[in-house]
């Protein structure tokens, strides 16, 4: 396991609680349940898993999987039946091919992930993505620009013979999010 992003994510969580605070999920997830056929569901750091609790309270199997102990132990005190929690490193984590009808990671940027998670979908399955982006008008500077999508750089991680491309966006953030960040999202079916 990368020690140090454990590490470093267990003092985010512990020194700044309210990222564990019960918050809406995303609202663009509300509408991507809706292109799924099943209900295998895997949230990729997945953090406090208030994207976990959702689709769990719409009827999804969960798999969540986050690099913290600390955000694990939080969704865990929370007692969902549906939910089921991992830790893992992402660096290193194989996850089980064709086996999520819908797989989602937000607010967290892996691109070498991106790929594997492609090939964790069932046919037809769903991939989520929304992460943020470089803006001038964003309103917290990130600790690596590295974590930041370049304008339109999420599309280019597809191609049109895998996988249907079902929605694309870039907008700025929830209200509820802590800063005034720009984000992009994209919804992926694999064919």
């Amino acid at each position: 396991m990368a020690i140090e992003d454990k590490e470093k994510w267990n003092k985010k969580y512990k020194n700044t609680p309210e990222l564990l605070a019960n918050r809406p999920q995303s609202y663009k997830l509300s509408n991507i349940i809706n292109y799924t056929k099943g209900l295998d569901a895997l949230d990729v750091a997945c953090g406090s898993g208030r994207n976990s609790i959702f689709l769990a309270n719409s009827g999804f199997n969960v798999t969540s999987v986050d690099i913290s102990e600390v955000a694990l132990d939080s969704l865990n005190e929370k007692n969902n039946p549906k939910i089921k929690t991992q830790l893992v490193d992402l660096d290193t984590h194989k996850f089980d091919e064709n086996s999520y009808d819908l797989i989602i990671m937000t607010n967290f940027l892996d691109r070498k992930a991106i790929p594997k998670l492609v090939k964790a979908l069932k046919k037809e399955g769903v991939l989520f993505i929304e992460t943020y982006m470089f803006h001038e008008e964003n309103e917290k500077q990130p600790s690596n620009p590295d974590f930041l999508l370049k304008e339109g750089e999420l599309k280019s991680f597809f191609t049109e013979k895998e996988v249907e491309i079902l929605e694309y966006d870039e907008f700025f953030n929830e209200d509820f999010e802590l800063y005034k960040m720009r984000k992009q999202a994209i919804a992926i079916r694999k064919k």
